[in-house]
């Protein structure tokens, strides 16, 4: 029987991106999707898709690197699914500015949707977890391909320090069950990812 079966996985950022092949290949797996992202406009399609094939998806659509959204987000998910399962934090912003030239607002949105938000989604859904006494936690983290002279400092920083925070999340909370990773964002993202939990 498949580990993934039955399974609740929420995804942040889950309209594009490897968050949208994620969603579609852990429903195929058998896992209920919880997708949600900022905005409709992706994620509703990408539910859509996914019950059209018999799977069980639902969106929602909230800002992680707010508080009461990010706490909103688990509780409806709660309520809808009974728990959380797997949370994976991809949602992420990287804008493509020259430390020299990057406005104030987009450095801080980087690390408030990146870092922040990913701690917050932590915090709320790693608190959901405890009480079931086990869960995993995936975090997306830069990938090897990354340049470093592609204008993405503000996105690096927030990776940088993403790897810190998923170390002493996974120090933190593996006495309650809870398993935090980094992931590498590369083209094989997917089975990086199945991998994992097929191991649990």
């Amino acid at each position: 029987m498949n580990d993934l079966h039955g399974k609740v996985v929420l995804i942040t950022g889950a309209g594009k991106g490897a968050g949208r092949a994620l969603a579609e290949a852990l429903a195929r797996q058998g896992a209920l999707i919880a997708a949600n992202d900022i905005s409709p406009v992706n994620v509703d399609e990408v539910v859509s898709k996914i019950n059209a094939r018999g799977g069980k998806a639902k969106s929602y659509i909230e800002d992680v690197a707010k508080k009461i959204g990010a706490q909103s987000l688990v509780k409806s998910v709660e309520d809808d699914f009974g728990g959380i399962d797997i949370l994976i934090n991809h949602a992420a912003v990287e804008p493509h500015a020259s430390l020299l030239d990057m406005d104030e607002w987009d450095w801080h949105r980087t690390l408030d949707v990146n870092l922040t938000g990913t701690f917050l989604m932590i915090q709320s859904a790693g608190r959901v977890m405890r009480k079931k006494g086990k869960g995993e936690i995936l975090n997306f983290v830069a990938g090897t391909g990354k340049s470093l002279k592609n204008n993405a400092g503000a996105y690096l920083s927030s990776k940088a320090g993403l790897v810190a925070l998923s170390n002493q999340a996974d120090s933190e909370l593996c006495s309650y069950g809870i398993r935090v990773y980094a992931i590498e964002n590369s083209e094989d993202v997917v089975q990086q990812v199945l991998r994992v939990l097929e191991a649990k």
